[in-house]
């Protein structure tokens, strides 16, 4: 089999439906699956995917098991050379997935694939990134971006063309394609992710065994963005942000990078609520 779009879901039934009539009709004639994990939906998300999409494979999920750990679950099943990740609030073209199989066989030495992402109203959405460091990730969590312009260009790639097909740090976790030689030397993703980071670790593990992360704006997908996280209340958010930001941290940098880190969200914390009480927006962002 080709493709395998592994599909983790939780409360967005309706984004889910269009999502799976467009993928369905975009892999007409390929040889793919689609793999739906439910994470506890309590809209009735897994029972419209059983009654109305009999040829989709359904995981439902007696508890949220969070991001990292449901697509595990896809993977395990999934049988495809080329494994893709892909939020239910992705909207694909007609092309996305035959053009994407043909890019990754042209490309052998890419090991993690990202494409070319349009929001609703096809503006580009930027989502190139370098591996975090200790003073960008001081700076989101201190809400310096807030009084220095600018201060995340060089994390956030800003001068980035996304015109062009390059080698990368880290590509968007929304459409995220492992190709299986690279599957079967690093297993899943980190499940002590529960969400946010887990995308990051594994564009930083793909390098360690000498493959490639590649953009190509070959490919096009429609992105939503974030419409399961928004249902998130904002505290809940953060602190999923921040737990995995540390766990990042604590894994692939000096024990003391991830304690300044610990310090510094209790002081952010404070800084937010200060925003707050003077009506500034100092939400972190990634």
């Amino acid at each position: 089999m080709d493709l395998s779009i592994i599909i983790v879901s939780w409360n967005v039934r309706e984004i889910l439906r269009e999502n799976l009539r467009l993928t369905l009709s975009a892999t007409a004639g390929l040889s793919s699956e689609v793999i739906v994990i439910d994470n506890a939906s309590i809209d009735g998300s897994a029972a419209m995917v059983a009654s109305e999409f009999p040829t989709v494979k359904l995981i439902a999920n007696a508890e949220n098991l969070g991001f990292a750990q449901a697509n595990n679950q896809g993977l395990t099943l999934a049988t495809g050379r080329y494994l893709l990740l892909f939020n239910p609030d992705m909207q694909p073209n007609p092309s996305t997935f035959t053009d994407l199989i043909q890019w990754c066989d042209q490309n052998p030495g890419a090991g993690v694939v990202g494409v070319r992402l349009v929001g609703e109203h096809g503006e580009l959405v930027k989502h190139v990134r370098r591996l975090p460091t200790l003073f960008d990730q001081l700076a989101i969590v201190l809400k310096l971006p807030h009084l220095w312009q600018g201060l995340l260009n060089h994390y956030l790639r800003v001068d980035f063309n996304y015109t062009h097909a390059s080698v990368v740090d880290s590509v968007r976790g929304s459409f995220f394609t492992i190709r299986r030689e690279v599957y079967e030397r690093l297993g899943g993703l980190d499940a002590r992710y529960f969400v946010w980071f887990e995308e990051v670790d594994y564009c930083r593990q793909v390098g360690t065994i000498g493959w490639s992360v590649m953009y190509t704006p070959t490919v096009t997908c429609t992105d939503l963005v974030g419409k399961s996280f928004s249902q998130l209340p904002r505290g809940r958010s953060q602190q999923f942000f921040q737990d995995s930001m540390l766990k990042y941290f604590a894994k692939w940098h000096p024990a003391w990078q991830a304690v300044v880190l610990r310090y510094a969200w209790s002081l952010g914390s404070r800084i937010a609520r200060t925003g707050e009480w003077l009506g500034i927006n100092t939400r972190a962002k990634t």
